[in-house]
Parts: structure tokens; sequence; C-alpha cells
């Protein structure tokens, strides 16, 4: 299930099953895998919430907040509508704000029925969405991520919020939804102008590594471009092959900038700052390897990779296996702590669980970092 990296701190592999009896789980109340599908579950719905989905006509998606926070959340509006078509309700279902061109790609949103949806609206999203875009609803559904906990059925625990969010609803509405592990969605890509100047430069040629270093709390998650570039340099030594490194980077005063470093003995590097997150979703499927912090951009990420593209993130405190897709190629790399808020459904910030020692970014030495990613390049499990 998992190896040892560097002392204090253990690789997880994306496809790994975690058993229920190895972290703290809330039972979901039935045997999922003995529910045929579309049949009712042991369990009660919420009749108020069944009653008012089934009378609406409009189904709006509004995201507003972070961008992690609500691509991991998409899978609760797959559930909603896993739902209205098993019920054969027909609903038009469109997306609003900053999000709407990236959660379009995920296949949720049709086109409007032939008839034309009478005026009952229900508005999924999270609670900036909600109060910007709830107001004329008959139903809002707030996707929180500190509310589903880790559920467990079959033996089997399910503590990535895809998977969270897709069996909270399943319970409320109260039927067995079609979905199945891994439950995250997988955006659609394809050619833009970034990338086809990127190639036509030479920069998606050969061994080529992005790398995130965005983050909304740097002093805590950003693992700096001094230690991709390390990383990647033992990389490329390994390999005897001359790498690129993409460092992807967060908005800079002017917006958008592109920026290469003087070459480098078996790295060249090149500074992508502010790119909007829909060209990065393009651009991510171009890469060999991608490594990054617990942040939105890491999710993107593996949400626009194959299995061929291993992602890894890197956990310093908070739980490795909440926040991350449940997609085979996602893996993580955590410290003892963040295994330790793993195991026991546990945020440090939600719980105001101080650390035993102050957990930065540096427990992960790149030398290290460099065997796991060598393993993956090489299609070793670690």
């Amino acid at each position: 299930m998992s190896s040892v990296a560097p002392p204090g701190v253990r690789f997880h592999h994306g496809s790994a099953v975690v058993p229920a009896g190895a972290v703290h789980t809330t039972p979901l109340g039935y045997d999922r895998g003995s529910v045929p599908l579309g049949a009712p579950l042991p369990l009660t719905a919420s009749a108020e919430l069944v009653h008012r989905l089934s009378g609406c006509g409009e189904v709006v998606v509004a995201f507003e907040g972070k961008l992690g926070d609500t691509l991991l959340a998409l899978t609760g509006v797959r559930a909603v509508l896993d739902w209205l078509r098993l019920r054969s309700v027909r609903t038009s279902v469109r997306a609003v704000g900053p999000y709407a061109g990236l959660i379009a790609r995920t296949g949720l949103i049709t086109q409007p029925p032939v008839t034309t949806p009478h005026g009952r609206r229900a508005v999924i999203g999270d609670r900036a969405g909600i109060d910007a875009h709830g107001s004329e609803a008959v139903v809002s559904l707030v996707l929180d991520p500190a509310a589903p906990p880790c559920w467990s059925s079959d033996g089997r625990a399910h503590p990535d919020l895809p998977a969270r969010h897709y069996l909270a609803l399943e319970r409320r509405l109260g039927i067995r939804l079609p979905g199945t592990a891994p439950f995250a969605p997988t955006l659609a890509t394809g050619p833009n102008n970034l990338v086809e100047e990127l190639r036509s430069v030479g920069w998606l040629g050969g061994l080529t590594i992005a790398a995130i270093t965005a983050t909304s709390w740097p002093e805590r998650k950003d693992y700096t471009a001094q230690r991709y570039i390390a990383l990647v340099e033992q990389i490329a030594e390994a390999q005897q092959a001359q790498a690129r490194l993409l460092l992807i980077g967060g908005a800079p005063e002017g917006g958008f900038r592109v920026s290469a470093e003087a070459p480098r003995r078996h790295v060249q590097v090149l500074h992508l700052d502010g790119v909007p997150a829909e060209q990065l979703a393009d651009l991510f499927p171009h890469c060999d390897l991608i490594v990054g912090n617990d942040t939105g951009l890491t999710h993107l990420a593996a949400m626009t990779r194959t299995a061929e593209g291993p992602v890894i993130g890197l956990y310093a405190r908070h739980s490795h296996s909440k926040w991350r897709t449940g997609l085979p190629h996602h893996h993580a790399i955590a410290t003892d702590l963040s295994d330790r808020m793993h195991q026991g459904d546990l945020c440090p910030v939600r719980d105001a669980i101080p650390p035993d020692v102050d957990v930065h970014m540096d427990a992960f030495p790149p030398a290290e970092l460099a065997r796991v990613c060598l393993d993956l390049l090489n299609g070793v499990r670690p």
C-alpha cells in the first residue's frame, strides 16, 4: 500500500485501497456493492430534498471559492445529476462563475432539454456561489469540504473528497447511484496557443516535468523553485537526459509572465507565472511527470492526466488521502503528521491541532523525492 521514502516521510500510491479498519471512518449504512443500481437504499432519504429537486427544471452549478475545493466537489454535482437521470427528471444544467469553463470540460453541463424548463431552479456549489446565485432557488446544496466524513462500506474506506461528496449525496437522495471509485471526473483537454508556442520552441520535447509552486499559503506549502530544480537535476542525471522543467507559479503583478533561466548542465528551466487554469489544463497532459504541493493546480493536473502520467502531491500538514482526487495516478508523499491526519480523519486547521514540530516543505529532501519520481517514470511501483 505504501513504502518508506525519507525518514518520517511515506509514499502512498494512488491505486492503494484503504481498509476500513485502518482509519477512522463513518459507516455508510449499507453494503454498497450488494445494492442494485437505481434501487432504494436501506436508509430514509431526505424527503424535502427529494421533493424540491424533483420539481426543478434547471440546475445551476456555482462555485466562487478555491479552485481545489471546487474540483474535488464536482462529484457532488455528478451525484445530483445521476439521481435526476435515474428519476427521469429532465433538467438543463449550466455553470456560472470563474470555473464555468473548467466545469464544462467534465461533461456535466448539458444542453437545455427540448421543452423549455419551468422556473424552479436548484443551485449547487460552495457557500460563496450559493450566496451569489441562490437567492431565487427552490433548493441550494452547499458542498463544504469540511462536511462529509470518511465513509466506509464493504470493508473499504473512501477517504478522498470526491468519494465523500458523492456518497454523502447518494445517502441523502436514497438511491444507489451509478458512480464507482474513483469518483472524480476527468477534464477534456485540447490544443491551445500556449501549448503550440511551447512546442514550437522545443519546451515540450524530451523529458518534461512540471512543478507547481503556486499556492495560497506559500509559507507552508511552497516547495520553492530551488528545491524543484535540485529535484529535476537529479532525475535528469539519473536518466542521462536533458530535462525541461516548467515551474508553474502564481499570478505576478501585471498578470501572465513567461521567463527562461540560463540553461544548466542537465535542466532547462521555464517559469510560467499567472497562467490561467484552463490553459494549464491543456498543458499538463504534455508533461511526463507533475509534482506539486497540496493545492488546486495539482488536483487539476491529476484530473487532466491519464494513468501513464504520474502526479505527485506533497503533504506536510493535511491529510494526504482526503485532499486528493482518488485517481490511481495521483500519488502522495506525506509526513508523519499528514499520516496521522489521514488516520484520524482530522484537519490541523479545522480541529486546531498544532504540530509537534513546525512542519514545512523542507521535510521532503530533493534527493529522496527524486528516487520516488524515478521509479514512477520507469514504471516501477515505489
